[in-house]
């Protein structure tokens, strides 16, 4: 009785496709990984748009080079400023809140500050810079 031999096929093929589909896989996997951290999104008024803000729905704070926040030139807390943002936005729909930051002012008191305004779900929001001259002056 005669035995026949199988061919040997090489490797080449079946690595080549083992490795492309890994590949596959690494690239799918990434892609997938970008599409979740959106980060903080604005909405950004459009190009040529007008809007009208009322001077009651306006309210102004700063933050002073060494990180004080002040409303109306006295200085006021996170807690306390959250009590004020709340009773206004109940009376006031289109309230707009406008934070002063002076150049030397720490950066984790302008984010806490934006943590606030987005907590406490504030549609307009704005960030002017000031002088970094005396607290409760004008922007």
């Amino acid at each position: 009785m005669k035995i026949t031999r199988r061919q040997r096929r090489g490797y080449g093929d079946s690595a080549a496709l083992s490795d492309l589909a890994f590949l596959l896989i690494i690239y799918f996997i990434v892609i997938a990984g970008f599409n979740i951290n959106k980060g903080f999104l604005m909405n950004l008024p459009a190009k040529n748009s007008t809007r009208f803000v009322l001077k009651d729905d306006l309210l102004r704070f700063e933050l002073d080079p060494s990180g004080g926040l002040f409303h109306q030139g006295e200085a006021v807390d996170m807690d306390t400023a959250e009590t004020q943002i709340r009773s206004l936005a109940a009376t006031h729909p289109n309230l707009a809140l406008v934070l002063g930051v002076a150049p030397e002012a720490p950066w984790q008191k302008v984010v806490s500050f934006v943590a606030l305004a987005q907590r406490l779900e504030v549609e307009s929001f704005s960030f002017t810079m000031t002088g970094g001259g005396p607290a409760g002056g004008a922007p």
